[in-house]
């Protein structure tokens, strides 16, 4: 294959005349292919040193011929001018230009205008556009222990994946630089997992070093983040904690902004039921989550509803029943189930020797969807600051089924709640209330 590559000036009659005479030959040739570049008269100069310095090349000029060699690796042939590419064409093809200057110069004329109304075409479009500045803890990436290598690995990842809304990746170790302009900060986890058999002062201790840094990461999005920013907190280790010093700590941005994303829990309690019920967990819904998200939580069936169920009632694709009208072992729902859903993620932990990050980011993936109006789901579980709902107490991030509606998010109110569900809902809100006492008291921890 011949492979030809031809750069001018826009206003240049030669480049123009050029330009007709590969346009004829790659119509008439199969095999022949032309790549042309239209360069304004202004930067031609610049463009053209830089193209010859870069290739070893001497040519003065417009327009710029050359030959790509594709079975040699793309390496570039210099033909010349416009002399030099016409002859090459009588030469090889048999194949001349018959265009007279009055043709060239108004074909010269043409590229010219065609070119400055694609720039102000592509300005226009470019100014359309509002770039969305992503920060992610752990778009802009931010690692606080300094380790650049494993930043620049993950960065070249996400380039690689080639997303065409993808403008750039940032790495970064400074906290002062971090979350400015953000539009959306996700903070993964940010310290040791708050483990059930942990004792009362290893769990202050953790719970000091979050405390500590999330109260400086809410100041930070506080001073550098947009007033709209949308904060998501995510991970196995004390999600509504930190979420919670987030909005304590950025005083001037609305606390609905800000998420301890409970979607990885809901999905993980789907896939056991899925597995005890022999169906698709994406056939079960509005499964709900209650409480702390990696502490003491409480999975709520009384609106969750299954599809394409096989049993005696079906229906089409659209049907749906309640899923505690079709399972009814009740007490393993409260037994086994709960604490299945609670040890699955560290199964999966403990078979891969990593945390389970496809899920997670599933569930982040969830989150964002549903709060940017991109999806709609019935009910979604999120840890949020809802004081007044459910008479639940003030300071603290406890998990509730919400909705989302253009951008926003309202808690599910007419739920029932019965002495067993208020009950485990206390406890949860203590076990927070508990953990903002241990960071509140960590200056005295040693």
């Amino acid at each position: 294959m011949a492979k030809f590559v031809l750069a001018g000036k826009t206003d240049c009659p030669y480049y123009a005349k050029a330009e007709l005479l590969a346009d004829t030959l790659q119509q008439c040739l199969p095999d022949f292919k032309i790549h042309k570049i239209s360069i304004l008269p202004d930067e031609w100069k610049e463009w053209l040193g830089a193209t010859c310095e870069k290739n070893n090349w001497k040519h003065e000029g417009s327009p710029l011929v050359w030959r790509e060699l594709v079975e040699q690796g793309g390496k570039g042939m210099l033909l010349g001018g416009f002399n030099d590419f016409l002859e090459h064409c009588q030469d090889y093809y048999g194949i001349t230009s018959d265009m007279t200057t009055n043709v060239m110069l108004s074909v010269a004329a043409e590229n010219l205008e065609a070119k400055m109304n694609l720039i102000k075409e592509e300005q226009h479009r470019a100014s359309l556009i509002q770039p969305l500045h992503v920060w992610i803890t752990g778009l802009h990436l931010l690692d606080l222990e300094g380790n650049k290598e494993q930043l620049q690995s993950l960065r070249l990842e996400i380039e690689e994946l080639a997303i065409s809304m993808l403008h750039q990746v940032t790495t970064g170790t400074d906290l002062e630089r971090a979350f400015r302009k953000a539009d959306v900060i996700l903070l993964l986890d940010d310290g040791g997992h708050d483990g059930e058999n942990e004792g009362e002062e290893v769990k202050k201790k953790k719970v000091k070093v979050i405390s500590e840094r999330y109260k400086e990461y809410g100041q930070l999005i506080d001073a550098t983040a947009k007033e709209t920013v949308k904060v998501i907190v995510s991970g196995d280790s004390f999600l509504n904690l930190r979420c919670s010093l987030l909005v304590d700590s950025a005083r001037s941005i609305d606390s609905h902004q800000f998420i301890a994303a409970a979607a990885q829990l809901e999905n993980e309690a789907k896939a056991v039921l899925g597995k005890k019920m022999r169906m698709r967990p994406s056939d079960i819904t509005d499964v709900i989550v209650w409480g702390n998200i990696s502490g003491t939580f409480y999975i709520d069936l009384q609106r969750a509803k299954v599809f394409n169920h096989d049993g005696p009632i079906t229906g089409p694709a659209f049907f749906s029943q309640p899923l505690l009208s079709i399972f009814l072992d009740r007490k393993w729902l409260e037994t086994d189930f709960q604490h299945l859903v609670r040890r699955r993620r560290l199964a999966v932990t403990s078979k891969t020797g990593q945390a389970a990050a496809t899920s997670a980011a599933n569930g982040i993936l969830t989150v964002l969807k549903a709060w940017n109006g991109a999806s709609d789901p019935d009910v979604l579980s999120s840890g949020v600051a809802c004081p007044g709902h459910y008479s639940l107490p003030d300071g603290i991030v406890f998990s509730v089924p919400l909705t989302f509606t253009d951008g926003k998010w309202s808690v599910v109110s007419e739920l029932t709640v019965e002495n067993e569900l208020k009950y485990r809902l206390e406890l949860s809100a203590s076990e927070l209330q508990q953990e903002k006492q241990f960071g509140s008291d960590s200056g005295t921890t040693e």
